[in-house]
């Protein structure tokens, strides 16, 4: 048996981070361990509908207060509906972005007053909070180029991937700067190799906490 464990992945667009939390579910459930999958904005059937309107490029333009609180609104939920309930049932959960998300794009880039984060995520977030968190660094312009090599369904960019390169650049930054506020959490990966040769340095961070028969 394995102990529970609350495991996200961060980074900036482009990054490779769900392709990386979907593989990580698929090694758990290899290794007899119930795991499940989820993302953030969304997880949960209100906090999908909050998606849909934070990521639409043709939203009004709107404050960073007013775009955090959509984020907090969705997490709330997603927390209530699908996060804490499987933790409490003893499966693992894999969530593709969580609060350092918020903490990268809407405080450290966003300009949001530290202590307005700070609040919503002692109101929201309080004590469930990632055992781990898997940073996948990539430069910024090879996440853009990742983007666009993608096979669309919808529109080319949501309201992030649009953004000018100086800003996707300042998102690196600040997810590296997040693993040194928090080297005990956070780990910083090379995004930039092969698929399976990052795939097995994720594991190699994560077996670590599978107990062992």
């Amino acid at each position: 048996m394995a102990t529970v464990r609350f495991i996200t992945f961060e980074g900036g667009e482009g990054s490779g981070k769900s392709t990386q939390a979907r593989l990580l579910v698929e090694r758990l459930r290899a290794e007899g361990i119930d795991a499940l999958i989820t993302r953030e904005p969304g997880g949960s059937q209100f906090a999908e509908q909050i998606r849909a309107l934070i990521l639409d490029a043709a939203s009004a333009a709107h404050s960073v207060l007013s775009e955090t609180l959509l984020f907090y609104a969705a997490r709330a939920d997603h927390l209530d509906k699908l996060i804490r309930p499987a933790l409490e049932e003893g499966r693992w959960v894999v969530c593709d972005r969580f609060s350092d998300s918020t903490r990268v794009y809407q405080n450290m880039v966003g300009g949001l007053p530290l202590k307005v984060f700070e609040t919503l995520e002692a109101m929201v977030v309080s004590t469930t909070r990632p055992d781990l968190t898997l940073v996948l660094d990539v430069a910024a312009e090879t996440g853009l180029k990742r983007i666009g090599a993608r096979p669309r369904t919808g529109p080319l960019s949501d309201a992030f991937e649009k953004r000018e390169l100086a800003y996707h650049q300042r998102l690196r930054d600040g997810f590296a700067a997040l693993t040194r506020m928090e080297p005990q959490r956070c780990l910083l990966i090379d995004g930039a190799r092969e698929t399976a040769a990052i795939a097995a340095d994720v594991w190699s961070h994560v077996s670590r906490f599978v107990e062992k028969p």
